[in-house]
């Protein structure tokens, strides 16, 4: 089961707390911290779409935007063994390791393999 709903191209992580009997979520992908809650599932859902409207007019009136801004690197930890494996293949292309995990990374993505 997935715990992540999506709203005009955003995703938000949900959760529900027993103890105080309440759905809640954020949303992800942006630099700030953006929570929302509701009693029942219809509820946990308008909120987190007046959550993202909410978020969005505040960054428009501030002029910042409203997706977070990736650098474009990261660090991974992999089993030494899939790293030697993966190093040996990208000299085998004559490319990079960064290119071929890069390359492996796009045609995962565009295969749809998680939605």
């Amino acid at each position: 089961m997935k715990n992540v709903m999506k709203y005009k191209n955003y995703l938000a992580t949900v959760h529900f707390s027993a103890e105080d009997e309440v759905f809640y979520g954020k949303l992800e992908g942006i630099d700030d911290l953006v929570s929302f809650e509701g009693s029942d599932v219809q509820e946990l859902k308008d909120a987190f779409g007046e959550a993202v409207e909410d978020y969005i007019e505040l960054c428009e009136f501030n002029g910042k935007a409203t997706e977070k801004t990736y650098k474009g690197s990261f660090n991974i930890r992999i089993k030494p063994d899939t790293h030697r494996k993966a190093a040996r293949k990208s000299i085998e292309m004559g490319i990079s390791l960064n290119q071929l995990v890069e390359k492996a990374m796009k045609e995962f993505l565009s295969a749809d393999q998680f939605q």
